[in-house]
């Protein structure tokens, strides 16, 4: 386990996570008829990341927050980690990589004074929350004394529970001295830091877990989280596990991937580490497991297609809060792949489908919104094929019936007109 961690959120990490973690679950609900829930009840895909774009691109802001410091994190790491394209960039062959550097920049300052290196941290509290489902990421970890490379993931409660109270679960880390090895811990009150509950899975026959990608992955429950490398399980942990202390897995999560540099457990660079050192991520997934027991846990993922089989499309693709929704071709794109989930949230690109203002009134105009819990956010899909929201008690409408390229989406009072029909592809 991560027995040498004293903790693993930054300050400047802390602060921006306070202003602007999302508080949302992500556990799955469709309503409809029983053969409806059997065929929704499998494993469906509620959020990746590809990272398909050209050579040299920069993260998605609109899945990714790259943070910025060099506090040490609280583990005495000695990296400075930067919002730019030389520690976090698209490599064009699919794959995000994260790049530690020896710094050239004298102006950045680390808590031992002059920074030695540059890295990057990525996470997705501002973008993407979920709570219970299978999470994985498929990469390649650096080579070298001193390399700290994890994928993990801290709760969405951090601004307010602070740590450990809100929780991590770390999927993988690595420490260099340990190429074959790789550990899974959970962190929280009274099981923190070297305190943490995990185990260590190891490759066979002295491979190193550099030579090549690896698939790390954690399934998540209610009561229990196991974590397994390419398809192997090598550990479950549940309350149990905790003599008496308490089980915090029980809200939603944000994601994190990130390269450190040093610190108390993996120790610093010896002159037989050779930078720039490169943590390659091939994509990252998570899912949530259906159910088909009353209206809970059934999963949908994939276009919703209205009058016409036009598809339910974001405006321009665009994540930008207030974005407006509409009728447009079916082409496929992330625009129009939309996850209906057991919270009552109807998502696309990292955002709920929002009623604008909270209205109530007939021919309000629904868009893209952070996802923030109230009811305008609230859907549900019966087997009559209505798209209902809850808060307005009204169906998802076609503008004025018509079924033309570009026509704006609203809440009409329902009338089981066919323009406010849907069907889920």
């Amino acid at each position: 386990m991560a027995a040498h961690r004293a903790r693993r959120w930054s300050l400047g990490g802390f602060v921006l996570l306070v202003s602007t973690a999302v508080v949302a679950a992500f556990a799955f609900l469709t309503t409809g008829p029983s053969a409806d829930r059997a065929d929704a009840a499998t494993t469906a895909l509620t959020w990746s990341d590809e990272f398909n774009g050209p050579a040299g691109s920069a993260p998605d802001p609109g899945k990714w927050t790259l943070e910025s410091g060099g506090s040490g994190n609280g583990n005495h790491e000695l990296q400075y980690y930067r919002d730019s394209r030389d520690n976090a960039a698209l490599d064009g062959d699919g794959n995000l990589v994260i790049t530690a550097r020896k710094n050239t920049d004298t102006g950045l300052r680390c808590w031992y004074g002059p920074c030695q290196y540059t890295s990057a941290r990525l996470n997705t509290a501002r973008t993407f929350t979920q709570a219970y489902g299978h999470f994985e990421a498929r990469v390649k970890v650096p080579r070298g004394q001193g390399m700290w490379p994890a994928f993990w993931m801290l709760g969405d409660d951090l601004g307010t529970a602070g740590w450990p109270s809100s929780g991590e679960i770390d999927i993988m880390e690595n420490v260099g001295y340990e190429p074959g090895v790789v550990h899974g811990t959970v962190h929280g009150p009274g099981y923190s830091g070297g305190g943490g509950i995990g185990a260590s899975y190891t490759l066979p026959g002295g491979a190193a877990f550099a030579d090549g990608f690896h698939v790390f992955a954690v399934d998540w429950s209610p009561e229990k989280i196991t974590w397994s490398v390419d398809g192997a399980t090598y550990q479950t942990r549940t309350p149990a596990d905790l003599g008496g202390k308490k089980w915090v897995y029980d809200h939603p999560f944000f994601l994190i991937l990130n390269l450190a540099v040093g610190g108390d457990w993996p120790g610093s660079p010896n002159a037989g580490t050779a930078f720039p050192q490169t943590m390659t991520i091939d994509y990252v997934r998570v899912s949530a497991s259906g159910g088909s027991s009353g209206n809970g846990g059934a999963t949908r993922t994939g276009a919703v297609k209205g009058i016409g089989g036009m598809c339910v499309d974001v405006a321009g693709a665009s994540t930008a809060d207030r974005t407006p929704i509409q009728l447009h071709d079916c082409t496929g794109v992330d625009a129009q792949k939309w996850t209906l989930g057991g919270d009552g949230t109807v998502r696309a690109l990292g955002k709920c489908l929002d009623v604008r203002g909270a209205s109530t009134t007939d021919g309000t105009p629904v868009q893209l919104y952070t996802c923030n819990g109230t009811k305008a956010q609230q859907w549900a899909y019966t087997s009559a094929r209505d798209l209902t929201n809850i808060g307005a008690d009204k169906c998802l409408d076609t503008k004025g019936g018509s079924s033309a390229d570009g026509t704006p989406l609203q809440i009409r009072t329902c009338t089981g007109a066919a323009h406010q029909k849907w069907t889920l592809a």
